[in-house]
């Protein structure tokens, strides 16, 4: 059982998404989230539903399967993909905006690249 934004008990879901991007998804979060300098870190689900006789969007083109916030106060914002998942160019450009407004931003395929990016910032906080 894990805790929300408020630190309220939180039932994580079954993974109906038995892909290798779900599996790097969970894994990553799960480094996010126990990670010293991660203060929260959230799954940003997005797309088009149906809903009536209309199509309502979640979220944006190129927002990050994460974002969240580190201890310091920057914006966290990682894109999960699986081995051989590639970034499209509007998800390069999301990624860039946060970095260049200061924010923490890059690809995460598995907790490996969480905390190699994550302790590299910790080491070098330029």
């Amino acid at each position: 059982m894990t805790a929300d934004l408020f630190g309220m008990p939180q039932q994580e879901p079954p993974r109906k998404n038995e892909g290798k991007e779900a599996a790097a998804l969970v894994e990553v979060l799960k480094a996010l989230r126990n990670h010293s300098a991660v203060s929260w870190a959230e799954r940003v689900n997005s797309g088009v539903a149906r809903m009536g006789g209309r199509f309502i969007r979640f979220g944006w083109p190129g927002c990050s399967n994460v974002l969240g916030m580190l201890r310091d106060g920057r914006l966290l914002a990682v894109e999960v993909k699986g081995p051989t998942g590639k970034l499209r160019p509007e998800q390069a450009v999301f990624l860039e905006r946060v970095k260049s407004a200061g924010g923490v931003a890059f690809v995460a395929r598995d907790c490996r690249d969480v905390f190699r990016e994550l302790n590299q910032r910790k080491e070098n906080p330029t």
